[in-house]
């Protein structure tokens, strides 16, 4: 068993306040990104997009649409984490390398074309993938922060229109959460967990 991925696990906690003289390199970051894309998705057609936050100037523009959360500009860096709900677009991307490698046959790719794209013509469900699959590299991108000993928050807090709006995003993408990375500049106590009992039911 992989202690130290349960330990991290468990040693995540929701950051409360930065050290605002925290700081975070750009290598760090594209590795922790690097991790992160590693997170499963529908098809793979990994239905994510970041918008990353490093310096001074991105940051204070960021602060108005996270409602002034100071969190923002304080932490090292903040994660704008959007679901891609045009992901179908991702289909060569995601399959020509197998196809190039031998794995599936430009015949199987031409079938599972077919599906994904009857799939995305339901606009809802294509929009409800795209939300389930940015959550599971979020969480992701909280995991490898915090295994490289960063802490994180994740913010739903934030106005998705005005961050679209601010930042010229495309209606391809849904704004689904705000990470933001740093060091802590004090550790919270951890807060409770209900017992299996109450959020399981075994069939």
């Amino acid at each position: 068993m992989d202690t130290k991925m349960i330990e991290t696990m468990h040693k995540r906690n929701g950051t409360k306040e930065f050290d605002k003289n925290s700081n975070i390199t750009t290598e760090e970051l594209n590795a922790i990104l690097e991790d992160a894309v590693t997170a499963p998705s529908s098809f793979n057609l990994q239905h994510w997009h970041f918008l990353v936050f490093h310096n001074d100037d991105a940051k204070e523009k960021l602060l108005p649409v996270a409602f002034g959360q100071e969190k923002v500009t304080d932490s090292a860096a903040t994660i704008a984490v959007l679901a891609d709900k045009e992901a179908y677009h991702n289909i060569d991307a995601a399959f020509d390398p197998l196809v190039e490698q031998e794995v599936i046959t430009s015949e199987m790719k031409t079938g599972i074309s077919s599906t994904i794209n009857k799939v995305y013509e339901n606009h809802q469900a294509a929009h409800d993938t795209a939300l389930v699959n940015a959550g599971l590299v979020s969480m992701q991108i909280m995991l490898a922060a915090e295994a490289r000993g960063y802490d994180t928050l994740a913010m739903g807090g934030f106005s998705g229109s005005q961050l679209k709006e601010t930042f010229h995003v495309s209606d391809r993408y849904e704004p689904v959460m705000l990470i933001s990375i740093g060091e802590e500049a004090w550790t919270p106590a951890k807060t409770p967990r209900m017992g299996l009992d109450q959020v399981s039911t075994w069939i």
